[in-house]
């Protein structure tokens, strides 16, 4: 998987567009950060994965899921693009463009659902 695979099923959901954030391609909702692709090309920084869940991730898929010491305090995931799938990232995805889209962005996509 790559970060344009993840762009081209992510784009199509109401509000989500692309952008930048920390000088690498991001998408974004609303301005909001939505996910972006790590400085090494291959690794997303998923945001809004609480700690606990991040550390299971960890602990039972340690080549797909990471963090570093710079996310440690911070409810973010790294996942490796290069060995994930996309039934593995889409979720993580969807739960963040929840909470970020509007309502009505949402009510209009779940009545397409």
């Amino acid at each position: 998987m790559t970060f344009d695979d993840v762009r081209k099923f992510a784009l199509t959901w109401p509000e989500v567009e692309d952008g930048t954030s920390y000088g690498t391609p991001a998408l974004k909702v609303r301005k909001k950060m939505l996910v972006r692709l790590k400085e090494d090309g291959d690794s997303l920084v998923m945001p809004d994965v609480p700690i606990d869940e991040r550390t299971m991730l960890v602990e039972s898929q340690p080549g797909i899921f990471y963090f570093n010491d710079h996310y440690a305090d911070y409810p973010i995931v790294l996942i490796r693009l290069s060995r994930a799938k996309r039934a593995m990232v889409e979720p993580f995805l969807r739960r963040r463009w929840r909470g970020l889209a509007s309502k009505a962005a949402r009510a209009a996509f779940d009545a397409g659902a």
